[in-house]
């Protein structure tokens, strides 16, 4: 049996024998619902067809084990847990448009710090009332959604607020939240816990270095704070997950394998690998742009990381780059797979997109995100942030706005 916190990551062999273990199970779990009724006959074989699909795409992660269960990757909850299989539910819709199964919420605009990149620069104005939230999510549980990615600001400034949003999701969904450590105390940690669909604690770690992560998130305690969350998350058997904003230079001169080795230091489970993107902080001056040379070394480096029996001990990438791309599964934005919900209350189709499709405390979450389905039928074969960020930010100036995302009015000129 795990110890709590303890982190075992599955490569080779093992990892195959893993997959078929997930997928006997899987089969006679939903086997099982057929024989009740919950599933068509018909639809059974190509239900399971899909599910296989699905596990092929995840070959070249690397499978991570937490006292919850298995890792498949980053957004899908841990095998073999009621989320997981919530999560499977997704591919039996067969008349209508397949449900979403991620949505990140954002719990307050409230940190301390001045990341260059945040993609809420802009987002500015009152959090909304937090019984919206919480009405909000509950009624996202009984549309599916199986992983919520709690974040802010910095939720743990607002504990309350956080709080009660952790004990209105139910174990029919995961819970992972974000966190750069600051406001993070051994009690609040111990209070969440209590949740046994948490995941765990995802920190920020952009650099290796302790001065340069300082004068990145523009706050001398940075690299404290965070060595602290992830020191108070260890004692208490909470897994640590990271992600990493990491620029196109960082690949070819060494800091994105240091960054690696202060992530395996700290017993990190998965490091989520997040392109640079125009938006938020990056909206006006854009990113670097990948070219496919880059895209390859991006690859073929995350694939080392992952597969070879050399960095086992390393944590699981989660790299965007890879999986937005048209061979995985493109730009899931629009609730195509995942969503965003600011801490305005404004529901965009991600984070990194700085349209909105409506404020749940104006109107019911279903109408919105019923709305926003209607625009997206399937995954994009480009990064709509990419796409659209010039002329987001051409309408921002044009009216003089003094905050994103643009409104549902503004936002009809993309649709």
């Amino acid at each position: 049996m795990m110890k709590e916190g303890e982190v075992k990551t599955i490569i080779g062999f093992h990892k195959k024998l893993i997959t078929f273990q997930i997928i006997v199970i899987t089969f006679l779990y939903f086997f099982g619902r057929m024989i009740r009724g919950e599933i068509r006959v018909r639809r059974f074989i190509p239900f399971l067809r899909r599910l296989l699909f699905f596990l092929s795409k995840m070959y070249h992660n690397k499978y991570v084990k937490v006292k919850r269960g298995i890792k498949l990757n980053l957004y899908v909850p841990a095998f073999p847990t009621r989320a997981f299989f919530q999560a499977c539910r997704k591919v039996n819709e067969f008349d209508k448009k397949m449900p979403c199964v991620t949505c990140l919420v954002s719990i307050t605009s409230a940190c301390r710090y001045k990341c260059p990149h945040c993609y809420q620069k802009y987002d500015k104005g009152k959090d909304v009332n937090i019984d919206v939230v919480i009405w909000a999510v509950k009624k996202l549980q009984e549309k599916g959604i199986a992983f919520f990615n709690i974040e802010g600001g910095e939720p743990f400034l607002v504990f309350d607020r956080l709080k009660k949003v952790c004990e209105a999701i139910d174990n029919r969904s995961e819970i992972l939240i974000n966190s750069t450590g600051d406001g993070m105390t051994h009690e609040k940690l111990s209070e969440l816990k209590k949740h046994s669909n948490l995941l765990g604690i995802m920190f920020s770690l952009h650099t290796e270095d302790p001065e340069k992560l300082n004068k990145f998130m523009g706050s001398p305690n940075a690299w404290d704070n965070l060595l602290s969350g992830i020191t108070m998350c260890h004692q208490l058997g909470i897994p640590v997950t990271f992600n990493s904003c990491v620029m196109k230079e960082e690949f070819y001169d060494g800091t994105f394998e240091k960054i690696m080795d202060q992530a395996k230091a700290h017993n990190g489970a998965i490091l989520q690998l997040i392109k640079p993107k125009p938006a938020g902080g990056w909206l006006e001056s854009g990113t670097d742009i990948f070219r496919e040379k880059d895209e390859e070394t991006v690859t073929n480096k995350v694939n080392k990381f992952n597969l070879e029996k050399k960095y086992k001990g390393y944590p699981s990438i989660a790299c965007m780059l890879m999986e937005e791309g048209k061979s995985m599964f493109g730009c899931t934005a629009g609730a195509t797979d995942r969503f965003y919900i600011n801490a305005k209350g404004d529901v965009q189709p991600c984070e990194f997109l700085n349209i909105s499709f409506g404020n749940i405390k104006d109107e019911d979450i279903e109408i919105i995100y019923d709305r926003m389905r209607e625009q997206f039928n399937e995954p994009g074969d480009c990064l709509l942030c990419e796409k659209y960020s010039g002329d987001i930010f051409r309408l921002y100036k044009k009216h003089n706005l003094k905050t994103l995302p643009l409104d549902p009015e503004l936002s009809e000129e993309f649709k």
